[in-house]
């Protein structure tokens, strides 16, 4: 199996979390709950940015800069 593409816009963010750890300071600067959400399984980065009223690219740039770190 292929290890997954942090930018893939259908990954799971229980996926991005687990397999890039790093991205979840990101996520709580931003005061988001999907740290142990039961719905981060099935919510995207997508999701969570529309969920959140989050700019999407804004967003994907800190969590690249998380993960290139």
């Amino acid at each position: 199996m292929r290890a997954p593409i942090y930018d893939d816009p259908d990954l799971p963010l229980s996926e991005l979390m687990t397999h890039w750890p790093q991205t979840i300071p990101v996520f709580l600067r931003h005061k988001m709950l999907c740290v142990g959400c039961m719905v981060c399984p099935f919510h995207t980065i997508v999701d969570a940015c529309a969920e959140y009223h989050l700019d999407y690219d804004a967003f994907m740039a800190e969590l690249t800069q998380a993960i290139s770190i």
